[in-house]
């Protein structure tokens, strides 16, 4: 496997960014929902480097209550972006509420899957809402190592109009991080929905270390999880492919 020299891809990611713009938005702005978290805060650093802070501009969205907010502050200040916030709070409270009504009617109750996969739903509608008021294109913040096992949710953080980390693994996106010089403790983040109390990778069943692994090189040494990767990668292909249509 040949060796990741994370300085040249970091340069590479630059410049594929500054090409994209030149493109597809020449002189808007990367508008960008700054979670805390690794990948929002290594996009937001990549566009920086590559557009420069005055056209970079990121969103806060908590849905109430974010405990971890400051994290989000943290990277906001460190890039010396501009920032607003957007709270989903109260609409998806409005929102499940009816949501949960109606279903009674038919005799049916709120999934699950309903309930985690609303407010990433609700804060791309916000993300889209800010970028289309300040000339913008939204940043997807996924990594490759989560869209090959379907781990973001469809039409949420999913959704985007450009994905500089799309094709790199976790362990990947972490190597440029640092080489951005952002927050250590922001890369090396423990990712979470921020749910259930788990982390991805206890949602997952496995480590990105090992998905990485099995990504870049097609080895794991655990059937049992090698198994469970290829499940979840053919189930969830749908996630990245064009919505299917009839043809004449």
């Amino acid at each position: 496997m040949k060796e990741f020299n994370a300085k040249v891809v970091k340069n590479q990611v630059v410049q594929w960014i500054r090409d994209w713009f030149e493109v597809n938005g020449k002189g808007c702005n990367a508008v960008i929902g700054i979670s805390g978290g690794k990948d929002s805060s290594i996009v937001a650093g990549l566009c920086v480097e590559a557009l420069g802070k005055d056209r970079v501009i990121g969103v806060t969205m908590p849905n109430g209550v974010q405990k971890d907010i400051s994290d989000s502050m943290k990277l906001i200040n460190h890039l010396g972006i501009k920032y607003c916030c957007v709270n989903i709070g109260e609409t998806y409270n409005a929102l499940m509420k009816e949501v949960k009504e109606q279903l009674k009617t038919i005799d049916k109750e709120v999934g699950n899957q309903t309930v985690i996969n609303m407010p990433p739903r609700l804060r791309m509608t916000a993300l889209y809402a800010v970028s289309q008021s300040v000339n913008g294109r939204v940043a997807n913040t996924c990594n490759l190592s989560e869209d090959w096992v379907g781990y973001s949710t469809r039409y949420g953080d999913a959704a985007g109009d450009f994905s500089p980390l799309g094709g790199l693994t976790v362990q990947e996106v972490k190597a440029v991080g640092k080489e951005l010089g952002l927050p250590i403790d922001l890369i090396e983040k423990t990712p979470s929905d921020g749910l259930c109390g788990k982390s991805d990778e206890d949602n997952l069943g496995f480590t990105y270390a090992t998905l990485d692994k099995y990504i870049r090189t097609g080895v794991c040494e655990d059937e049992a999880i090698k198994a469970k990767i290829d499940d979840k990668h053919v189930k969830n292909l749908f996630k990245l492919e064009p919505i299917p249509h009839f043809s004449l």
